[in-house]
Parts: structure tokens; sequence; C-alpha cells
């Protein structure tokens, strides 16, 4: 009497369709016709070529990096609420001072991540969590998440660079504007419509010079960083897609550092013409 191949004290009828071994119900897969084996549903998934988007990335099935994202923002925003905004803006916020005297470069990444207000993080996170997806299905994990990060850097950048050296800015405005930026540009490339993203940036534009104390050199800078990076995604050509992509996203975090350290130069140069020893930041 035919015994399952994975379990021999059990009787079975039943083979498995691809490889005809002898299979009980706790190993038999539904098939198509009759059923399988595990290793014969595993062979066959593996056979299966991953599903690949316009642009060349594999599409993922859940966009876990605006998942992580999102998550992120609301944790800093928790901790935010615990600890007090005002100390955890001033020690991790963008401070060009901190960052030009203290060496503090960290504080160009860390405040993307943080917010001031409950309606600040709202509509950053709404507007990530309407396009984020998206773009993450369209670029993949690895570009989607390089897309976000170098367009909040291009975002502190543009601040750190335009702003008073004395003042403190945090927000993913930067970041959740390159996202704007390179929907746009990808959706062109993909011959999709864009009207209803070109009107929401138009809108927010005007709205980071009419509220104040927003940092529209953020939004600007985070802007046309992302429609950069979402160029170099779209219009790399097929043939060598993913190395230069890289190519023209290190390209674009290079001129970025040139940028900071061109700053970080003058600001200091300043802090010493008025006579401020930058050690006394210490």
């Amino acid at each position: 009497m035919p015994v399952c191949y994975r379990h021999p004290d059990r009787e079975t009828y039943i083979a498995c369709n691809r490889c005809v071994r002898p299979i009980c119900p706790d190993c038999m897969t539904n098939a198509s016709v009759g059923f399988q084996c595990p290793e014969c549903v595993a062979e066959g998934r593996a056979s299966v070529r991953p599903k690949r988007s316009r642009l060349g990335a594999r599409v993922p099935t859940r966009p876990y990096v605006t998942f992580v994202l999102v998550g992120l923002c609301v944790v800093a925003f928790a901790w935010e609420f615990m600890a007090g905004t005002q100390p955890v803006v001033e020690d991790w916020g963008l401070w060009p001072v901190g960052v030009a005297g203290l060496d503090e470069y960290y504080r160009l990444v860390t405040a993307m991540f943080l917010h001031v207000s409950l309606l600040h993080i709202g509509f950053n996170m709404l507007v990530l969590w309407m396009l984020g997806p998206q773009l993450e299905n369209i670029l993949g994990h690895v570009r989607f998440a390089a897309l976000y990060l170098v367009a909040g850097l291009g975002g502190s950048v543009a601040s750190f660079w335009f702003s008073s050296p004395n003042g403190v800015s945090v927000g993913a405005s930067g970041a959740v504007f390159g996202l704007m930026g390179a929907y746009v540009v990808v959706g062109k490339a993909l011959r999709t419509d864009i009207s209803q993203v070109v009107g929401l940036i138009a809108i927010n534009v005007v709205l980071g010079f009419v509220i104040p104390s927003t940092d529209w050199r953020a939004h600007l800078g985070g802007l046309l960083t992302g429609a950069v990076v979402g160029a170099i995604m779209a219009y790399a050509p097929a043939r060598g897609r993913i190395p230069l992509q890289v190519l023209g996203t290190v390209v674009v975090l290079v001129v970025l550092v040139v940028l900071i350290v061109t700053r970080d130069a003058a600001v200091t140069r300043d802090l010493v013409s008025v006579g401020v020893d930058t050690g006394q930041y210490a």
C-alpha cells in the first residue's frame, strides 16, 4: 500500500500531479489539475518570473517602506509629546548654527522626521500615504526609499542655505514635496494623469509663502531634488538602468554634500566675523 513520501506512517492513494510521488492530505496543495507536493509547489513558484513595473522595478506586494516612514514619523511625534516638543526640536531639529558650529550634521536628517503639531504631521502623513504606495509600486522598495531620503535631504540643504542661521525648522515637508515632484516627472514619463498632483503642488507652494513660520525653502528644495531623482529613475534607459540610476542618485548626493560643506564654511565665517567662538556651543 502506498504511503506519503514525507510521512511514511500515513497511507494514501493521492499522488502529486507533477512528480507522481504519493502525498497525504497535509502535504497536498490544490493545483489547476489535481494536487501538488510541497517541493513541486516551491519549484513552480521559483520558476515564475517576478512581476516588474514599467520602470523595471520588482513590484512589491505591499508598500512596506511607506509603512515604515509613516511609523517613524508617528513614533517621533509621540516621543515629542512625551518629552516635550521644544527640547526635542532644539536638540534634533535643523539649526544651521548647530550644524556649522557644532558639526551636528545629523540634524539635516533627523529634522525630516519631527513635527510641531497634529496639523503639521497630519498633512504630511496624508500626502505620504496617498503618493507613497503608488510611487513605491512603480519604483520598488529601494528606489523609493532612496527618493524619499535624498529629497528630504535636499529640502534640509535648501533650508540650511537660505534660512536664518539662528532659526530651527522641522518636518517631512521637504521629502513629501520631493515625492510630489517625482510623481509629476514619473507620471509624465509614463503618460499618466498628473493634473491633481500639479494642483496640489501649486496650492501648497502658495500656502508656504502665506502661512507664517512655514519653511518654504525646504519645500522648494525637496520639490526640485525629488523631481531630479524622479527623472533619473524614470528616464534611465532600459539597458544598464540600475547602474545609471545608482550613479545619478550618487551624483545628486555628492552635489548636496558639496552644498552642505560650502554653506557650513560660510556660516562658520559669519560667526567668527562677529566674534563668536564656535567652541562655546559645545
